[in-house]
């Protein structure tokens, strides 16, 4: 059993995924980054690879990775960092990125070092579902990865069936076709959220896009498993000298 599917079988409510950039704000922060996350209570980590031209992503996370690519980040180096992440950190991780970054380093090589790092998943949001079905879900599940696809406002029910069956640990519902970063006013999502609901789906679904605090966190739980907090955290963490004072005010804002 994946650690995703752990933790969804133990706590099927208020699950609290936060995302940033690994090596932002500095190369080497990304560990600490994690095990403060951890430490403070956030329920699942969403690792983003930094990469030049961020579809899906605003301008906080885009500033994030031109940071992150200029301290030197790459793949390799990420995955040098994460080879003793399992000594201290225990919840789940996805990494989340672009097709590019993936295939230059090698499809299956990719998946074979994120596995024996100890990654849980992966969201590749411009993975078309046709490469994905007769190319790349055979890897990625023959190396014990899940794979998480995005569905929107627009996403059609038979679609939404469609990524819900493909998809394993969970579905990332995005709260608007916007990228990440707008807020959002959650009264008019809900009656998305109602709908995803309604279709019973086989994978625990949690929002993402516009959460960045409590109250928008709280307002998302009624219809779903949990939120995708990211943008807001990158700017808590972007200008701070004590990164462990800010990450711990940042998460207790929202779960206390």
């Amino acid at each position: 059993m994946s650690r995703i599917k752990e933790l969804f079988d133990g706590k099927q409510q208020n699950i609290l995924n936060v995302y940033f950039t690994a090596g932002f704000p500095a190369l080497d922060s990304t560990i600490e980054i994690m095990k403060s996350l951890q430490d403070n209570g956030v329920d699942l980590i969403e690792l983003g690879m930094p990469y030049s031209d961020p579809l899906a992503d605003g301008p906080v996370i885009q500033e994030s990775s031109i940071v992150a690519l200029n301290n030197g980040m790459t793949v390799k180096k990420l995955f040098q960092q994460l080879e003793s992440m399992r000594k201290e950190v225990h919840v789940p991780v996805v990494l989340m990125g672009y097709m590019n970054t993936v295939l230059q380093y090698g499809f299956e090589d990719f998946c074979i070092e994120a596995k024996r790092c100890g990654i849980d998943g992966l969201i590749l949001p411009d993975l078309p579902v046709y490469e994905f079905e007769n190319k790349y879900q055979a890897i990625i599940k023959g190396h014990g990865l899940d794979f998480i696809f995005l569905v929107t406002p627009e996403t059609s029910e038979q679609r939404v069936r469609k990524l819900d069956e493909l998809s394993s640990g969970f579905l990332y519902a995005v709260s608007s076709s916007s990228t990440t970063g707008n807020n959002e006013d959650f009264a008019d999502v809900s009656a998305y959220l109602k709908r995803l609901r309604s279709y019973q789906l086989k994978n625990p679904v949690l929002v993402g896009f516009g959460i960045s605090d409590k109250r928008s966190f709280e307002s998302v739980l009624p219809y779903s498993n949990g939120g995708i907090i990211g943008s807001a955290f990158i700017k808590a963490i972007s200008a701070t000298s004590d990164l462990k004072q800010s990450i711990s005010t940042f998460i207790r804002g929202i779960l206390n």
